[in-house]
């Protein structure tokens, strides 16, 4: 701890795994909890861990791990403490070869000769013969005694309820278990329990932002948690633009065209690089998927040509590849409500008003005239949860060149708009974004 400045040491297996955490308290109240009038004793540990802690000179190595016994330091009186001792005890003598010499005859499991006294060879030889361990170190019995009263074992001081987060729990998270803890400290863990680092109120204090890209999205409404404290180096996007700000400029490219990934493709085109097979088909399919196969009325002849170019790449038939895609994404009645009508949902914050606007694909107008209610149902539910003033839910039919909108609001803001009786059918409405958002927006600018 003190080699690396740490006031907590993580204790792992030999797997890494996490099993505990030595801390500065944890070691103050092992020490000071003993009673000074306690007899010096060694807990059971490896001869050459004991060898580490005394920086010391293995002289006879005659065990690889010494036993709990008591620990003595022979200054005077030499026949008393060879009264005393046992087999599993430990002796610390200086430069006194007699003493040494009778202390491995009374059969002492280890020698300790201190301050960097020499070691002969009758003593050598004698230890050997007697099968005691013999160790030389330069420090002073005094400090031989003290590292010894030092060395217990991290399973001894360890604590095991230890606070925890994992590389993918937020920064808000990991600060709330941080000063909860009365280590001031959390260990990061990987989904086995493996250890990764520490994070501590140190490292909370450091000004830590991560960098991002806002793609298909300008508004904070529609942004992941915690946009606000990251450092946002470019926007794209192909939507109206929302109430956004940065620190500093930022790169920001929006084009009305029918998807964000026109715009992707094109900045291939533009970069001379030709994408590889699989990422022109990711893209063929946003395009084809957000203009519903060319049909909305977003679509560009931007997209068209982007279109054109990603499936000579991806060797797909457009024509017959974009209507299965848009089928695949129509199974609609496997689905729970709740999951229906937020998977493609966004937020929108309108003249004072915060509404959510969610949008579902369909072949035909029958599944929403058939579980109108419970749509309705799960749409006031969400609306609560989510706390906004409107949830609207476009269920939006690609071969008729319309929608039915479903609506959950207050009762006044639900009159004024005409949405009393739902679905209610709203004619060329196909993009929520062009079409919706603009009609809607004008009638709660005027409500």
């Amino acid at each position: 701890m003190n080699t690396y400045d740490m006031r907590n040491m993580p204790i792992t297996a030999e797997d890494n795994v996490l099993v505990g955490l030595v801390s500065e308290y944890g070691l103050a109240r092992a020490y000071v909890r003993k009673d000074p009038r306690e007899q010096l004793s060694l807990v059971p540990m490896p001869l050459e861990t004991l060898t580490r802690i005394l920086d010391a000179q293995t002289i006879v190595p005659a065990h690889e791990t010494l036993g709990e016994g008591r620990v003595y330091t022979v200054i005077d009186a030499l026949h008393v403490t060879l009264s005393r001792m046992t087999p599993d005890d430990i002796a610390i003598v200086g430069d006194n070869e007699p003493a040494q010499l009778a202390l491995i005859s009374a059969g002492v499991a280890a020698l300790i000769i201190a301050e960097g006294a020499p070691v002969g060879e009758r003593v050598i030889a004698a230890a050997r013969a007697r099968g005691a361990s013999v160790l030389a170190t330069t420090l002073d019995a005094f400090s031989v005694g003290k590292m010894i009263s030092l060395s217990l074992p991290a399973r001894m001081i360890m604590e095991t309820d230890i606070p925890m987060v994992r590389l993918e729990d937020s920064l808000e998270y990991a600060k709330g278990v941080v000063s909860n803890s009365k280590f001031r400290t959390a260990c990061v863990v990987d989904g086995q329990g493996q250890h990764i680092g520490l994070i501590s109120r140190t490292t909370l204090m450091q000004d830590v932002q991560k960098s991002v890209i806002l793609l298909d999205h300008n508004e904070y409404s529609q942004a992941v948690d915690g946009i606000e404290q990251a450092d946002i180096l470019e926007i794209i996007d192909h939507h109206r633009l929302g109430a956004i700000s940065t620190l500093k400029p930022v790169k920001f490219l929006n084009d009305p065209v029918g998807s964000t990934s026109t715009i992707i493709t094109n900045k291939f085109i533009e970069a001379g690089i030709e994408p590889l097979p699989s990422t022109a088909g990711l893209l063929l399919s946003g395009i084809l998927s957000d203009t519903m196969v060319m049909k909305l009325s977003t679509t560009t002849p931007a997209d068209t040509r982007a279109v054109d170019y990603l499936a000579g790449i991806a060797g797909v038939d457009p024509a017959e590849y974009g209507p299965e895609l848009i089928q695949k994404g129509m199974d609609l009645d496997a689905l729970p409500k709740d999951e229906l009508l937020t998977r493609d949902m966004k937020r929108y914050n309108l003249f004072g008003r915060s509404i959510m606007v969610s949008q579902v694909m369909t072949s035909s107008f029958e599944f929403a005239e058939v579980h109108a209610a419970e749509i309705h149902a799960e749409l006031e539910r969400l609306r609560a949860t989510m706390g906004v003033d409107c949830f609207f839910a476009l269920f939006t039919n690609i071969f008729a060149n319309a929608s039915d909108l479903f609506a959950a609001g207050e009762e006044g803001c639900i009159t004024r708009l005409d949405l009393r009786d739902q679905p209610r059918r709203l004619e060329g409405v196909m993009s929520r974004k062009k079409d919706f958002i603009p009609k809607f927006g004008q009638m709660f600018r005027s409500s």
